[in-house]
């Protein structure tokens, strides 16, 4: 008599909308934009807040349930990443006070906590699901990098195998983070080596000038793996940018009377000109020579084709439209006409497709940049119209910064295959939170430090918004001379630089979306960023995926351990451990 065969086991179902992760994911994304505001209004800038979103969900979780999962975990990273990104929406309000306190345009609004939330969570929310159909393109079938993303990936990676296997890359990923929090720290903190030994490095390839305009190498190990993880090209074409930008421009400008004295904050409101039209036309023309994959992107999300793990495509249109009717009331509430909010958002989609191409190319997020171009646009619509100016462009930043943010979650959803429709749900939850979260912080933070000037929170972001919009309600005759020129030149090279792409001539053709971001963000990251790109090509690369993952968890590590330490600096400076510049 035979025995009946026994069936093997169900596989257990795996782990990743679970509730557990979900209320972890809440309290994260409040902690993270509680803490994000500072980092940035300080700091002026904001570090890949994702990796640490990644490490707090496994404190909170993987050392608690010996079964939490890396997909638990990529939901946690998921919210923490979209509360960041609403958390850097802070300097819109930082830019609404400084031209309040400009007593000569007679600017008097402020928003309150309500309508704070109310407009970053409808346009927000909006930023999101205008993404969704993204994925397909910027993700799966172009393959942009998104290092943020990768570098949260890994660190996903390397905290599920808990000491097993991948022994290199784990302990890659722990020198780099621990080096980097170190520089970090000793950069910060003024007491230790005092404020002028880290900036040494900065004025040795350019000499005085390359030091005023903060060319040189800067002490980030964040910017140098970020290089490691963004290709050669991109690298040196960013390189050739800062060159442009921050060796080249300033003496001619300021021989020819276009600035009366070489401060980096007067070069950049010129070069911003040429750097933001390279980066539109080139994204857009992008684009277009690719639009049979837009369509295809369009048509597998509308019919029938669309997979279990697939974010609807039906309730994408349905939000999209939901959340619209949502910003055109709050922002009407706030005194912005109808269809100037209707233009603005329309006006948003293509600078919206244009940083997801920059950020993924380049891992540095265009917000600033494409919002500065909206503050144009309207300066023509709306000329002499402070609050319109200032309204369109914060649309176009939320939705810019939202979109970003899911992007880069959909790059580490790919590495390990977790479903699109779980990380869009997430992100869709976590944005309200963000919002409310600021609405509560920021008045704080601005009644405690203060906002602008030499002392307390000088948010540079914010004084470029405010200052863009002071300069353009005296219309635009008030624009640096030569700079609409220069912007009609770059707008050409961007163009003829995309087509070559597409060519055989690619290899030699510099990239306009790095030029551009290159001519925009401070030389010494640049120069720190190239640095990485040439330690990359030098890696040994003769052990095949071993050594690529070894080198990839070296640049996350150098990302992760300064994105650390930048979210626990507010926290020391409270309790009077740091002290900063």
């Amino acid at each position: 008599m035979h025995a009946t065969p026994q069936a093997a086991p169900a596989a257990a179902p795996r782990k990743e909308f679970t509730v557990r992760a979900v209320l972890a994911s809440l309290v994260i994304a409040a902690v993270i934009a509680a803490s994000y505001p500072y980092i940035v209004l300080k700091l002026g800038f904001g570090p890949n807040i994702s990796v640490v979103a990644a490490f707090l969900g496994f404190l909170s979780l993987g050392l608690v349930f010996r079964d939490f999962s890396r997909w638990e975990n990529n939901i946690i990273q998921a919210a923490g990443t979209a509360a960041g990104q609403t958390a850097f929406l802070c300097v819109i309000m930082a830019a609404f006070d400084m031209l309040r306190m400009d007593t000569t345009l007679g600017f008097t609004f402020q928003l309150t906590p309500m309508q704070t939330f109310l407009w970053l969570s409808s346009a927000g929310l909006l930023g999101v699901l205008l993404s969704v159909p993204m994925r397909r393109h910027f993700v799966v079938e172009e393959k942009l990098p998104y290092p943020d993303g990768i570098a949260a990936g890994e660190t996903i990676l390397v905290l599920d195998e808990r000491g097993k296997g991948s022994k290199d890359a784990t302990r890659a990923m722990g020198f780099g983070s621990i080096a980097s929090a170190i520089i970090m720290w000793l950069r910060e903190d003024t007491r230790l080596l005092g404020a002028v030994w880290y900036r040494i490095p900065e004025m040795l390839p350019f000499g005085a000038l390359g030091s005023k305009m903060g060319m040189g190498v800067s002490w980030s190990l964040l910017s140098l793996g970020a290089g490691m993880l963004v290709g050669f090209r991109v690298n040196a074409a960013m390189l050739a940018g800062a060159i442009i930008s921050w060796v080249l421009a300033p003496p001619i400008l300021m021989q020819y009377g276009i600035i009366d004295e070489l401060v980096r904050r007067k070069v950049l409101l010129w070069v911003m000109w040429p750097a933001t039209g390279m980066l539109v036309s080139g994204g857009l023309t992008a684009l277009v020579l690719k639009w049979h994959l837009l369509v295809k992107t369009f048509k597998n999300l509308s019919g029938v084709e669309i997979g279990d793990g697939e974010f609807p495509m039906r309730w994408v249109w349905i939000g999209s439209l939901v959340c619209s009717g949502l910003v055109v009331w709050v922002q009407y509430t706030l005194g912005m006409p109808v269809w100037l909010t209707l233009a603005a958002i329309v006006l948003s989609l293509p600078l919206m497709l244009v940083g997801l191409r920059v950020f993924g190319e380049t891992n540095w997020g265009p917000i600033s940049a494409l919002s500065n171009m909206m503050q144009a646009v309207f300066g023509v619509i709306a000329p002499g119209h402070v609050m319109a100016n200032m309204v369109a462009s914060g649309v176009t930043g939320t939705i810019a910064s939202e979109s970003e943010g899911l992007m880069q979650v959909y790059r580490t959803g790919e590495m390990m295959n977790s479903k699109p429709r779980y990380l869009t749900y997430i992100q869709l939850i976590a944005v309200p939170i963000g919002a409310a979260t600021v609405a509560i912080v920021y008045p704080l933070l601005r009644d405690t430090y203060g906002i602008g000037g030499d002392t307390g929170l000088s948010s540079p972001i914010s004084q470029k918004w405010a200052g863009f919009a002071t300069l353009l309600s005296k219309g635009l005759s008030a624009l640096p001379a030569g700079s609409l020129p220069a912007l009609g030149i770059a707008v050409v090279l961007g163009i003829l630089f995309t087509v070559l792409e597409g060519t055989k001539w690619k290899k030699w053709t510099p990239s306009p979306t790095g030029i551009g971001i290159g001519m925009l963000v401070p030389g010494s990251a640049i120069v720190t960023m190239f640095l990485g790109a040439v330690l990359a090509s030098a890696w040994p690369g003769g052990k095949g995926e071993g050594e690529s993952r070894t080198k990839t968890a070296l640049a996350s590590g150098f990302i992760a351990g300064e994105a650390i330490i930048a979210v626990i600096v507010p926290i020391l400076v409270t309790i009077g451990i740091l002290h900063l510049k």
